[in-house]
């Protein structure tokens, strides 16, 4: 897997000290030739640049995924 990652944000994850979420923007992640994709990642630990969890999303889902996320946090 590979391609050029283009850094969008760091965000501070609220339930660990040196945690954060990275969002960013990844051009032929699966190849030449494949759409490109946001990746949100998300590290317990200050290298931000390998995170323990990430999840690329397609550009047709995100706004299916931002409304989910909404909808998340009201019933928090």
């Amino acid at each position: 897997m590979g391609g050029k990652v283009t850094y969008m944000d760091e965000i501070e994850l609220g339930t660990a000290k040196d945690g954060r979420i990275t969002i960013s923007v990844i051009e032929n992640p699966y190849g030449e030739g494949t759409e490109s994709v946001t990746s949100i990642g998300v590290t317990l630990k200050k290298d931000s640049t390998e995170p323990e969890w990430k999840v690329h999303i397609p550009k047709e889902n995100i706004e299916e995924v931002l409304a989910a996320l909404h909808f998340a946090k009201n019933k928090l």
